[in-house]
Order: structure tokens, then C-alpha cells, then sequence
């Protein structure tokens, strides 16, 4: 379902990602951890060319981008529908209602009539817990609720993967769980996530395989249970170490 072969990213002449190999299958939960400034949000980025790499190639489902060679912005905006992105700011429309938000992209992107668009974000919204909310704008929302939000705003376009980037990491701690409730479900349904975080508990329990980041590398990668209880990498013990102190 999803490749990425050697992958190097720099800025300037900080390198943030060294030959990065990794694989997601169809239906599976990774959950990436480390460090700040390790490199996972850019990994994140890139797998739906937020960022784009200075090299290698990624694959999701049966569409491949070699950035060997030079990518249009066409074929980057066709890669990148395949994909539904959960910031950890909402970055919601504040302008629009929480239905007007999570309509927006089947709209615009896809060309979906107003009409089933509606229809769409109102069970996405419901499906999140929200189906009181829909008329409501975003500085009426609480933290979490915004958030979830942006999860219907991303699944909305059908995407093959759903991708998050420290989802919880805004919030106050009182409303984390409202959004680990809903990734859960949705990983529960068999969707192919890949989850950028802090929260080891959610990543124990809903994670097919953790990979540790540090500088740019990853540094080992395996099922919780082992990667969590047996770590093979001092580095990731070192990590382990201070996270749980």
C-alpha cells in the first residue's frame, strides 16, 4: 500500500531525512515516535509531498513519484489526493461552519455537487461524534472538537491512507481522548493510518508496528510489545527510558 525508497530530505544544508526506507501495508496502523527534531513530521510531509524529497521514490497503492527526476505540480496534486492529512493545528476555515469544512474538499478538489457533499459531511461529522455541531464555526468548538473535524475534513475525499501529524499535541489533556476514540475506531474499520505522536498508550494499543526515529534515521522498528518491552537499540532505550521516568 505504501513504499518510500531511500528518501532524503534536506533544508539548506541540514539534512532531516538519510535514505529512508519504509512499508505500510493495506489496512495496518504505523505509529512513528522519537525525538523532536527527529524527523517524523517531515517523513509525514512527504509521504503526500508536502515536502518534497530531494530524492528517492514513494508509492502509494499502484501510483509511484521518483523524485530522481522532475515531478509536475500535476502529477503531485493527483499523488496527493490519495491521502487525507490531520495536522496538529486544526488549520479549519473560520469562516465556515464544521459542515462547510469538511464539504470543502469533495467540492472543490473532486468537483462533488454541493448537494451529495453535504450529505457526506454529515455523516462524517456524525460518525465523529459531532452531528449536533454542524452549523456551527470553528471559534465554537472546543480544541478537540475542531480536531475532529479536520479527521472528517481528511477522510471526506475517500483517501487510501489517512495520515496524522501529532494529532493530540494542541490539546489539553482533557480532550485527548475524544480524538484517540476516534482514531481507534477508525483503525478498528481497517484503515491504513500512519500516526505521527507522543501517546505511547495509543500507540501500545492500536499500533501494528512502532518505528523510533533519531536524526533523520530510522532507528529500529518492530510490534509494540517487543519495541516497547525488549528494545534491540540503546538509542531507543534511552528514549524509552525517558519518556517513562
Amino acid at each position: 500500500m505504501i513504499s518510500m525508497q531511500q528518501i532524503s530530505k534536506q533544508f539548506g544544508d541540514l539534512v532531516v531525512l538519510k535514505d529512508i526506507n519504509l512499508e505500510v501495508e493495506k489496512g495496518k496502523v504505523v505509529v512513528v515516535i522519537g525525538p523532536s527534531g527527529s524527523g517524523k513530521t517531515t517523513l509525514l510531509r512527504c509521504l503526500n509531498i508536502l515536502e518534497k524529497p530531494e530524492s528517492g521514490s514513494i508509492t502509494i497503492d499502484q501510483q509511484t513519484i521518483d523524485f530522481s527526476r522532475k515531478v509536475s505540480k500535476k502529477e503531485i496534486l493527483s499523488f496527493r489526493k490519495q491521502s487525507g492529512m490531520v495536522f496538529q493545528t486544526y488549520n479549519l476555515f473560520p469562516h465556515f461552519t464544521a459542515l462547510e469544512n469538511v464539504m470543502e474538499g469533495p467540492v472543490t478538489v473532486q468537483g462533488v455537487n454541493k448537494a451529495k457533499a453535504r450529505e457526506k459531511a454529515g455523516s462524517l461529522l456524525s460518525k465523529v461524534g459531532l452531528s449536533e455541531k454542524l452549523d456551527v464555526y470553528p471559534y465554537q468548538l472546543s480544541g478537540g472538537q475542531q480536531q475532529r473535524v479536520g479527521i472528517a475534513r481528511a477522510m471526506a475525499i475517500d483517501p487510501k491512507v489517512m495520515l496524522f501529524d501529532e494529532p493530540t499535541s494542541a490539546l489539553d489533556p482533557e480532550l485527548v481522548g475524544e480524538v484517540l476514540l476516534v482514531m481507534k475506531q477508525l483503525a478498528e474499520e481497517g484503515r491504513t493510518m500512519v500516526v505521527v505522536t507522543h501517546e505511547m498508550k495509543f500507540a501500545r494499543e492500536v499500533a501494528d508496528e512502532v518505528i523510533f526515529m533519531d536524526n533523520g534515521v530510522i532507528i529500529e522498528s518492530g510490534k509494540p510489545d517487543e519495541l516497547f518491552s525488549r528494545p534491540k537499540e540503546q538509542r531507543t532505550k534511552e528514549f524509552l527510558n525517558l519518556i517513562n521516568q
